[in-house]
């Protein structure tokens, strides 16, 4: 009997040395691979076109989260959580795309929403090239195959080793990024990388987070029209991230403005826009991660642009049902003072094909900047 006890303990404790060696291995490794992509980093700019911006022209620029081609209506995300007005906790189960035939129709879904309306700048946020989740398709060949005649500019801001979360469906390894096209000249870009949460393991989780700055040249000017595209941050408890990247965007802005130069800034905020935290049917609390902006936040100079004909994003705690999830304005852009606001509209996709729905803006560059 002592025998058999003995034998006992020894299996239990070499299982338990096991585990801790494995765990320790896997935190070890994880940590190992994990470094912030440098600041203030230059960009390639692929597929140079040669034709100007030019003052007092319309241009039209939209901005797409396009969900690293997973969410389909049916897609959850195992990272949010939510609440039910009746206080039901819900919970999203998913973390990899249900397989590489569903990536692929959502990326030519998501392209198939943009092409017909041939803007002259396009913004995509979340857009892998080498990811378990988006089962290893390259997003961003993609686009540029469907806009070959565009320029682009393409930035990491999330790589990750392979992550075992969850065990059922582990997330694995990520690169994925953000892309800039452009029907018009892109002298240079340089990517900016956003504060983020360095705790752990949040850091594991959340997106190298970035934004990219393009400027392009105008037709009979000493002065540049900068394109930016924002990603920032998501799960931010208390909104200490929030302030320093707004912070670190509005330092950019006012540089910028100083020159004399013309801002449009377009993307995936992560909050409220325009005051719409409660005007679309729903049958869920407000998420407590959706802050509002305002232009308050924003250095002199600037203001927000954003519409509320239609949601740009939906929670992703559960399936999508329309009238049942929570859904808000998250996406949009900033404009400096000196580019007139033409026209600004969402483009209602239903969320067909990502978690977000486009944003379109219209504007053009006064003479008088």
């Amino acid at each position: 009997m002592k025998k058999a006890l003995k034998i006992t303990a020894i299996v239990i404790v070499s299982i338990i040395v096991f585990v801790v060696v494995v765990a320790g291995g896997y935190v070890g490794y994880i940590s190992a691979q994990y470094y912030r992509i440098e600041d203030e980093l230059e960009l390639e700019v692929s597929g140079a076109t040669a034709n100007k911006v030019e003052l007092n022209q319309n241009y039209t620029v939209s901005t797409y989260n396009i969900g690293f081609g997973a969410y389909t209506q049916e897609f959850s995300f195992f990272m949010d959580t939510g609440i039910m007005l009746d206080g039901t906790a819900v919970s999203g189960t998913n973390s990899t795309a249900k397989d590489k035939a569903t990536v692929l129709a959502n990326t030519n879904g998501a392209i198939s929403v943009i092409s017909p309306f041939s803007y002259d700048f396009m913004l995509f946020q979340e857009v892998d090239t080498n990811s378990t989740r988006s089962h290893k398709v390259n997003q961003y060949n993609i686009i540029k195959e469907n806009f070959s005649a565009y320029s682009s500019v393409f930035a990491v801001n999330f790589h990750s080793g392979y992550l075992m979360y969850p065990l059922n469906d582990p997330h694995g390894s990520v690169n994925s990024g953000i892309a800039t096209l452009s029907s018009k000249q892109i002298d240079n870009a340089v990517r900016y990388s956003f504060p983020v949460d360095m705790s752990f393991p949040t850091k594991f989780f959340d997106l190298d987070r970035c934004f990219t700055l393009s400027y392009l040249p105008i037709e009979g000017s000493d002065k540049f029209f900068c394109l930016i595209n924002i990603h920032m941050s998501a799960y931010d408890k208390g909104g200490t991230i929030r302030v320093k990247q707004v912070a670190a965007l509005n330092a950019i802005l006012a540089a910028e403005y100083s020159k004399g130069n013309y801002v449009v800034a377009g993307g995936d905020f992560n909050h409220d826009l325009i005051n719409s935290l409660n005007i679309f049917p729903t049958t869920q609390q407000v998420p407590e991660w959706v802050y509002q902006l305002s232009d308050a936040d924003l250095t002199e100079g600037y203001s927000f642009a954003a519409a509320i004909n239609a949601p740009t994003c939906r929670s992703t705690d559960m399936a999508y049902t329309a009238g049942v999830n929570y859904t808000v304005v998250i996406d949009g852009f900033i404009v400096s003072d000196n580019v007139t606001v033409v026209n600004i509209t969402n483009i209602n996709a239903d969320f067909e094909y990502s978690d977000h729905n486009p944003a379109v803006l219209t504007f053009l560059l006064n003479n008088a900047g």
